[in-house]
């Protein structure tokens, strides 16, 4: 097996120096977690790229929740990406949901336009909230440049949707099932060994980088923790 990703949530160039030295593999770049994660601006995108070597997914998303907004609200947003895209952005995460629970095609396809085939793209932890997740899947099989789905396997968190996450993986050879799954969203230590022996090899922490704290800047000790015990 190759070696595990670890992604962790960067807020600014230091947080990402950090998250780099303790063996992250990964940045998702966001801004404000009050509101679980917005678009950052274009400027801290800049800086972090400049500051470390691993790749940066810049998140794609203007407000809290699931809902893309209006016409209005949905072009600045794939204004912003284009202007991510120019400053050499080419890795995303981004997700929108309609009222009833499925995949919002319009915003998401796009977005997935505005950043163009050869951009990579998670999709994000909004298909926790989905009516339907095998529906969801199948509804972006075919958008280009999908390759990660960042979920928890529930709403409340990996501990309650280990059972799915566990039957998902098993899936990997099927129609919209092809994208690497990467667990985030409560996700503990403990939860790292049946992950491991049921092949997922993507892990996502937030909180768990920062130990002091989301006032605190992420600990490369404590990324370190998570390293070693993904191995690699």
């Amino acid at each position: 097996m190759s070696r595990p990703i670890l992604e962790v949530i960067a807020l600014d160039s230091e947080d990402a120096r950090a998250a780099e030295a303790g063996g992250a593999d990964r940045l998702e770049l966001v801004t404000d977690m009050a509101a679980d994660g917005l678009t950052p601006a274009l400027e801290t995108f800049a800086a972090v790229r400049a500051a470390v070597g691993i790749p940066v997914r810049v998140m794609l998303r203007d407000t809290d929740g699931f809902s893309a907004g209006g016409a209005a609200a949905l072009e600045r947003l794939c204004a912003s990406a284009r202007a991510l895209v120019a400053e050499g952005a080419d890795e995303f995460v981004l997700g929108f949901l309609t009222d009833d629970g499925r995949a919002d095609l319009t915003a998401v396809t796009a977005l997935a336009e505005a950043i163009g085939p050869r951009a990579r793209w998670t999709f994000h932890r909004a298909i926790d909230r989905a009516a339907d997740r095998d529906a969801l899947r199948k509804q972006l099989a075919d958008l280009p440049g999908l390759d990660t789905y960042l979920t928890a396997g529930s709403p409340t968190g990996v501990t309650d949707g280990l059972p799915t996450l566990l039957a998902e993986a098993s899936r990997g050879d099927e129609p919209g099932y092809e994208p690497r799954i990467l667990v985030g969203g409560g996700l503990q230590l403990g939860h790292v060994p049946s992950l491991l022996a049921a092949g997922i090899t993507a892990f996502h922490i937030g909180g768990a980088a920062r130990p002091e704290g989301w006032g605190a800047p992420v600990s490369a000790a404590a990324v370190g923790v998570w390293r070693a015990e993904l191995g690699g």
